[in-house]
């Protein structure tokens, strides 16, 4: 007399809890990883803001900026970065160019660079 059997072996069961683990564990990377590049754009964008904010006020100012260093606090979203303004000066002497590095607790967010003249 032969027997039928119905349901599934030990055996089958674990091979299929071993391959739903994996995929479990690829798409929780996955995720991570995705949230992790969010919230570094996030902070990217919000840098940008500072940086651009410092690059306007400088523009406003309608005279053409002097040389050296100097460091403005920025508080967007509630993140608190620092904007560091570097000003050199340029061949022509007309212009000066403007790097604001924007940090965030000593770690490089981003730089934007550009060039500003007499208005």
């Amino acid at each position: 007399m032969k027997r039928l059997s119905k349901g599934f072996t030990l055996i089958e069961v674990l091979v299929a809890l071993g391959i739903v683990a994996v995929a479990l564990m690829a798409g929780l990377q996955a995720t991570g990883s995705l949230s992790r590049n969010a919230e570094r754009q996030s902070l990217s964008m919000l840098g940008q803001m500072c940086a651009d904010n410092e690059l306007i006020r400088l523009r406003l100012r309608r005279q053409l900026p002097d040389t050296g260093s100097s460091d403005v606090e920025c508080l967007q979203a509630g993140q608190a970065l620092q904007v560091n303004l570097n000003i050199k000066t340029t061949p022509n002497p007309n212009f000066r160019r403007v790097d604001a590095r924007v940090l965030q607790q000593g770690e490089f967010i981003l730089q934007v660079s550009t060039v500003m003249g007499r208005n």
